[in-house]
């Protein structure tokens, strides 16, 4: 039998033999073929397959949607294909920019403002803190606080 041993596949993909068989238990990698001695020999191409799951999740996918799109890819059930999912996900990513964007401003505020006492702002009305206005998707302005 041919192929590449756990270790090899880790090694040459990055990542440890735990995931090899965590990616097996949730059916992103076929259970591979073993030697008489039992030992895992994985196809040459499970390499690049795990390095697409990992660059995937790098982009932002979860590992269910990391397996639609390998099961897209080799079964086109015609369900919507890599170009929805990424324009999808990057509607995902740009609302939570836009969020950080928001925490941001807000933490800014809250240094030059010197607040110091998370209790004792949330009763000052001019704290940039926003208690209520977070919820809103508001960032305060910096002013004077505890």
């Amino acid at each position: 039998m041919t192929g590449l041993r756990a270790g090899e596949v880790a090694d040459a993909a990055g990542v440890n033999r735990q995931t090899l068989r965590y990616y097996e238990r949730v059916g992103l990698l076929a259970e591979p073929g073993r030697t008489l001695g039992g030992h895992r020999m994985y196809p040459a191409e499970t390499v690049t397959v795990i390095r697409v799951i990992k660059a995937a999740q790098r982009l932002g996918f979860t590992l269910d949607e990391v397996a639609e799109l390998l099961d897209l890819g080799t079964h086109r059930h015609g369900k919507p294909g890599l170009q929805v999912r990424a324009t999808a996900k990057l509607a995902e990513v740009e609302t939570r920019i836009a969020d950080l964007e928001i925490i941001r401003d807000t933490l800014k505020a809250a240094v030059a403002a010197g607040c110091d006492d998370l209790i004792a702002c949330s009763h000052i009305p001019s704290c940039p803190l926003p208690f209520a206005g977070l919820a809103e998707g508001k960032a305060a302005d910096a002013g004077s606080c505890c």
